[in-house]
């Protein structure tokens, strides 16, 4: 797949929600409510994603924390924000880190067919390249954000006030 598609999923185009309008009119009761048999809050999805878009940005430096020995590590510990600043702060935080991976997605060839190291045995024998590493984010993305419409539209709060499918 090219580039521009890579790009164009990043921000939710086509089939994909817009991810930065899915999360922007969500106030903090809702980012922190649990439903029943929904393993996870909104706001508790948000940080999932930033752990993981910051992880796999340092991974592309070369630079990566450690791979958490076990896959709640990747998640927050409270359902909710513990205030509406810190709601804020991992919205923005979300913004910012796919601006950057939207910066490297508009790199060059030669930026994104560079190897990125494996961090974990699972990873081995993977496609280990800047762009597998975006797509494999996209996806993520894609699934999460996934997630946080269904739970939105569970707590009546769909569509985002950017509008979106209504479906």
């Amino acid at each position: 797949m090219s580039s521009r598609a890579l790009q164009e999923l990043l921000y939710g185009q086509g089939a994909h929600a817009d991810p930065i309008g899915c999360l922007e009119d969500v106030p903090v009761e809702l980012a922190g409510r649990k439903l029943e048999g929904c393993p996870h809050s909104i706001w508790q999805i948000v940080w999932h994603l930033n752990y993981w878009m910051d992880y796999d940005l340092r991974r592309i430096e070369g630079a990566p924390p450690p791979y958490p020995a076990q896959a709640i590590k990747s998640w927050p510990s409270s359902a909710a924000p513990t205030s509406d600043g810190q709601w804020k702060d991992e919205q923005q935080r979300f913004a910012l880190l796919l601006d950057k991976l939207m910066t490297l997605a508009a790199s060059s060839p030669e930026v994104l067919q560079r190897h990125v190291k494996p961090t974990h045995p699972s990873h081995e024998g993977r496609s280990s390249s800047v762009e597998a590493v975006l797509w494999q984010t996209v996806v993520h993305n894609s699934y999460h954000i996934g997630q946080v419409a269904l739970l939105r539209r569970c707590l009546g709060a769909w569509p985002p006030r950017r509008g979106s499918d209504t479906w």
